[in-house]
């Protein structure tokens, strides 16, 4: 699967690793992605009403802001495999919770537990991805490997809905918690120790030490972040209300399919932007994946044939493929390597927070509203994340519009 030049160039012990990883990434995002088009149906099947769907959906990115935190430090002091292991192992258990679970409190606290999953695999397979890359090759790399995440997305959801349709609920969770198992299995091969990250680390001591606080009003991290939470509510309402809104408008569209043609844009997206940010800067990416999730959402609210859905998501995905590598990339390039756990763990952090709520918001404003209002508000809050990104992405306005449309330097990033 990753057969560029950058990963030809990259030693032997490093490439095993990323492959470990890369298959690790696979595994884990198909036991995620199986259960998104099930879950909402699973909690309506239990005996939810709508806001109780938001809140128990809620709860997942409850898990995520709880733990996210201390995870990104153990990444920063333990180092990157513990975290991922942690990942896996919580992926593998969670789902055989919601077989056992028959009340809406239980499937929120296991619903909030397996929110650590994404918090503890997501910082540690990123700040391990970009521990290994090359500063000039950042990107590029950063986009191969977060291709898992598609692939994962372009089975799990389909896989998941038609399992679910034909042999239950009980299988399904079956599947997924095997799934989490394997990747813990991958990740148990993973050899950090082998990794030479000296190019960052050799000289960590005489790095800046900068705290949380430091961190979150950093106008470089603050920034991202806060347009990851729009981005974050704009997902949580997704996930949550998109196979109820399908299911209720009539249209003969599984809502697997929506994911996986998503994931199909996205890994198109993901396989030239990253390299090419390398070549020509972040900013004009990120810009032009904002735009995508705009009309994504404006479509999906208006949508009425299957056609329609299907061009929504892939506007959506091509909006996500590019959006959340060039984000980390960015955030990569703002940040020191000693203290990366902690600015994902802080920039990341605003998407989750936008997760978790997103789906209690949204809950309870979908007994006032219809899901294609809820669908409209999601794509302002994507075009209110550009005008943030236009004025805000650098250190003045004209700045910020000159990297926006990839006319200018990130004057945030620091020297490599």
């Amino acid at each position: 699967m990753i057969t560029t030049k950058a990963f030809n160039s990259l030693h032997p012990a490093k490439k095993r690793n990323l492959l470990t990883l890369f298959g690790a990434g696979l595994l884990f995002w198909f036991s995620i992605t199986s259960l998104l088009p099930v879950l909402p149906l699973y909690i309506q099947h239990v005996g939810g009403t709508k806001q109780e769907i938001g809140l128990v959906m809620g709860c997942f990115a409850i898990g995520l802001l709880c733990s996210r935190s201390l995870l990104g430090q153990t990444a920063d002091r333990q180092g990157r495999r513990i975290v991922i292991l942690i990942g896996t192992v919580v992926v593998g258990i969670a789902p055989l919770g919601y077989l056992l679970a028959k009340s809406i409190p239980e499937l929120m606290f296991l619903r909030a537990f397996h929110g650590i999953s994404i918090a503890a695999f997501t910082t540690g397979y990123s700040a391990l991805v970009v521990d290994i890359a090359p500063a000039k090759q950042r990107g590029e790399l950063i986009g191969y490997m977060s291709l898992a995440i598609p692939i994962g997305m372009a089975v799990g959801p389909a896989l998941g809905g038609y399992t679910q349709e034909y042999f239950g609920y009980s299988t399904l969770f079956l599947i997924s918690s095997l799934a989490g198992f394997i990747a813990w299995l991958c990740a148990l091969q993973i050899q950090e120790k082998k990794i030479d990250i000296k190019s960052d680390r050799e000289n960590e001591k005489s790095l800046p030490r900068r705290n949380f606080w430091e961190l979150m009003i950093n106008p470089a991290l603050s920034t991202p972040a806060i347009i990851l939470l729009m981005i974050g509510l704009l997902f949580g309402s997704l996930v949550t209300f998109l196979p109820l809104y399908i299911e209720e408008s009539n249209v003969d569209f599984n809502a697997g399919l929506f994911y996986a043609f998503a994931a199909c844009a996205s890994f198109i997206a993901r396989v030239f932007v990253g390299k090419a940010s390398d070549r020509v800067g972040r900013g004009l990416f990120i810009t032009g994946s904002l735009v995508f999730y705009s009309v994504s959402m404006i479509l999906l609210a208006l949508a009425s044939t299957p056609f329609a859905l299907t061009i929504a998501a892939l506007l959506e995905g091509a909006g996500g493929g590019v959006f959340i590598p060039i984000s980390i990339a960015l955030i990569s390039d703002r940040s020191y390597a000693n203290e990366r756990g902690k600015v994902y763990s802080i920039c990341i952090g605003g998407f989750d927070l936008g997760v978790a709520v997103a789906g209690p918001i949204f809950g309870f404003l979908s007994s006032q509203l219809s899901y294609s209002v809820i669908f409209l508000l999601t794509g302002g809050l994507a075009l209110l994340g550009l005008v943030i990104f236009l004025i805000k992405s650098n250190r003045s306005l004209s700045g910020s519009l000159q990297f926006a449309f990839g006319k200018g330097k990130d004057y945030y990033a620091l020297s490599k």
